[in-house]
């Protein structure tokens, strides 16, 4: 008798194990659907959009500065930022696309 309630207890026990571990992977699955994964697809569309950057394009960097794409070369981009003013800036630095505004 007592053999029968003791594995009664273990398996409510074990029951319980389980559902806490469920628990935690729920977690970590709804923190990768709400969080990480669309910062990834964040981040895959900015490298995207950096790839695509093409002269004419307007542009505004990370430090606020707003220009017009003169020159492309391989991770740079030659900006300008008002008549005859041209800066050198890294591509990462580019955050936003302001074709539809006006300059």
């Amino acid at each position: 008798m007592n053999f029968l309630t003791l594995l009664q207890a273990s398996s409510g026990q074990s029951g319980s194990g389980w559902m806490s571990i469920a628990m935690i992977v729920l977690i970590f699955v709804v923190m990768y659907f709400f969080m990480i994964r669309p910062q990834q697809k964040k981040q895959k569309e900015l490298n995207q959009f950096r790839a695509s950057l093409k002269k004419g394009d307007k542009i505004v960097t990370v430090g606020g500065i707003y220009g017009v794409v003169s020159e492309v070369r391989d991770d740079k981009l030659v900006v300008e930022i008002d008549s005859n003013v041209k800066i050198l800036v890294d591509k990462s630095a580019v955050v936003k696309d302001m074709a539809d505004t006006q300059r």
